[in-house]
């Protein structure tokens, strides 16, 4: 027979006092990293990958329109664009593209904006592909930016934060983490993506 210390209430109380809120708090901390990509990727090989991940992602809403970000570029100097950013409050924190807007300031004040170019993104375009979907169902036309963030500063556009132009991007998690050279990746906890 084993002789322990502790009996098992005394055990599973310490547990729950001191080791249970220690891991939580490690997995809902803002940020793990920076985290970097592979360093040995050139911005030609990252880019292909993130255009390959949003082929596959692409398979999910077939019928939505998609904008490559160097065709978003060059539209803003001719039209009325809006970006709509369907990531999550903190995601958006860290950047966002220029002037964009929330998902849920857009569907607020839609009819504000029926005579822009409606482009929706997250970090390779598949939430928002998924909510460009959604509104062409309701009638309103969204395009989706094709390899979403990641692809649009792979191809040299400017993504900002509350104090201006940054060079940090959120990349959602490992598998997504090709930012460009010069970049900081940040990626939260598995906790704040789940909730």
């Amino acid at each position: 027979m084993i002789h322990t210390f502790f009996s098992k209430e005394t055990a599973l109380r310490f547990f729950t006092a001191m080791v249970l809120p220690a891991l939580l708090a490690g997995m809902a901390s803002a940020v793990i990293g920076p985290a970097r990509a592979e360093p040995a990727l050139s911005n030609d090989e990252k880019r292909a990958i993130v255009y390959r991940m949003y082929a596959d992602y692409r398979k999910a809403f077939p019928g939505v329109s998609d904008i490559h970000p160097r065709e978003a570029m060059a539209l803003m100097n001719t039209a009325k664009v809006l970006f709509v950013d369907t990531r999550k409050p903190e995601e958006m924190a860290v950047s966002m593209l220029p002037g964009a807007i929330s998902r849920e300031a857009f569907l607020a004040h839609q009819t504000e904006y029926h005579d822009h170019v409606i482009i929706a993104y997250c970090t390779i375009s598949y939430r928002s592909g998924k909510f460009a979907e959604v509104m062409a169902e309701q009638g309103v036309p969204v395009r989706n930016l094709t390899g979403g963030l990641l692809a649009w500063v792979l191809e040299g556009g400017k993504v900002y934060d509350a104090n201006g132009e940054t060079r940090r991007i959120h990349v959602y998690g490992k598998k997504w983490n090709y930012p460009p050279a010069g970049y900081t990746s940040v990626i939260f906890g598995i906790f704040d993506r789940l909730f």
